[in-house]
């Protein structure tokens, strides 16, 4: 297992870790902040100034990951995590990759007032101490009046993003001692909270084929939906079990997702060879078209919170601000599919043969 202390800097996480790993038989601490150390010493400048944080690294998730599951191979027991985790696509990528490596994670959020925040921080960076979980949004003015690397200068606000504040279980850290706020997070973590139920999708060994189903209203918005696994938004769908059609697929993917099943069958708009990735291995991507749902429809769609943690309907434009590129340019080839009554076959989001 994993407690993972979120919070801002100045809330106290690594000392209250400290004493969190007395508390918590069988557990040690994993800085996952030293990764970001790392990371700076290894990349090249001219990288390092293209990211606020490190946070924004690919490289720095991944290793996250894969880093905290190999010491958890290694001790076993419970690995203590203070770390900031500020942006949702981050919290998804990183516990998603750990459920997948069948580690389940507790989530905290020390919770501080914003003054003693600033109080402590301004006497932190007067002391030159710089964080090491530095994250655009969680910090006062005078830290972030303070901090020498403009690079890692925080904003100048204090703000717990709602979804935060929804996934993790709060402890009011503001008037504790590290000790009282360990004996809190101690308390919480054997009593069940902050449980982050998320699918457990292992992941691929070798090249996939997935199938994905559109489905549309009545003025043609596309259903979209938010994986609590993942990062970005996704057609509802899924990767094609040994010896299943993928049609077949596509609408038991929508029936286990979305609660509905489908009576229509499933047009092919486009086929995608994904080329390999690392850590990815690639693969099939095939899109069909699953029809239009009317409004009765679509009120009576459930959620597997475990998968899931939303849907929408979207047009293509807001569709471009939701999807990673990759899965956009997929949707753009599909629409256009649909429109003309045809399959498209594509390598790498391009047609080809056509």
């Amino acid at each position: 297992m994993i407690v993972w202390l979120n919070g801002a800097f100045g809330a106290g996480k690594t000392a209250a870790a400290r004493e969190l790993v007395e508390l918590l038989a069988d557990s040690n601490l994993f800085d996952a902040g030293l990764i970001g150390v790392g990371l700076r010493a290894l990349l090249p400048r001219k990288r390092l100034d293209e990211v606020p944080d490190h946070q924004d690294l690919p490289a720095w998730r991944r290793l996250v990951v894969d880093t905290a599951a190999a010491v958890h191979g290694e001790v076993g027991g419970t690995l203590v995590v203070p770390m900031t985790l500020l942006r949702q696509e981050y919290r998804d990528e990183v516990f998603g990759g750990l459920a997948a490596r069948r580690i389940p994670v507790r989530h905290v959020l020390l919770d501080v007032e914003e003054t003693i925040l600033r109080e402590r921080a301004a006497r932190r960076w007067d002391a030159g101490e710089a964080p090491g979980d530095a994250v655009p949004g969680l910090f006062g003015a005078a830290a972030g009046d303070r901090c020498p690397d403009p690079v890692r200068r925080p904003a100048a606000h204090h703000r717990v993003p709602d979804w935060l504040r929804a996934d993790a279980h709060t402890v009011d850290a503001t008037f504790l001692t590290p000790r009282q706020t360990a004996e809190k997070v101690a308390e919480a973590v054997r009593a069940g909270e902050g449980a982050c139920d998320i699918v457990q999708t292992p992941e691929p060994t070798a090249e996939t084929v997935a199938a994905g189903v559109l489905l549309f209203d009545e003025t043609d918005r596309v259903l979209l939906v938010d994986p609590t696994y993942k990062p970005g938004w996704e057609f509802p769908g899924g990767v094609v079990e040994p010896g299943e059609p993928p049609a077949r697929a596509g609408l038991r993917e929508v029936a286990e997702e979305l609660g509905l099943r489908l009576d229509t069958a499933l047009r092919l708009l486009v086929v995608d060879w994904e080329p390999p990735r690392p850590p990815g291995y690639g693969g099939l991507r095939l899109l069909f078209d699953g029809g239009r749902l009317t409004t009765e429809a679509a009120r009576g769609l459930l959620l597997p919170g475990s998968e899931l943690r939303g849907w929408r309907f979207a047009t293509e434009r807001e569709a471009a601000g939701m999807l990673p590129p990759v899965r956009m340019e997929r949707l753009r080839w599909a629409l256009r599919a649909r429109e003309r009554g045809v399959t498209l076959n594509l390598e790498a989001g391009t047609p080809v043969g056509a």
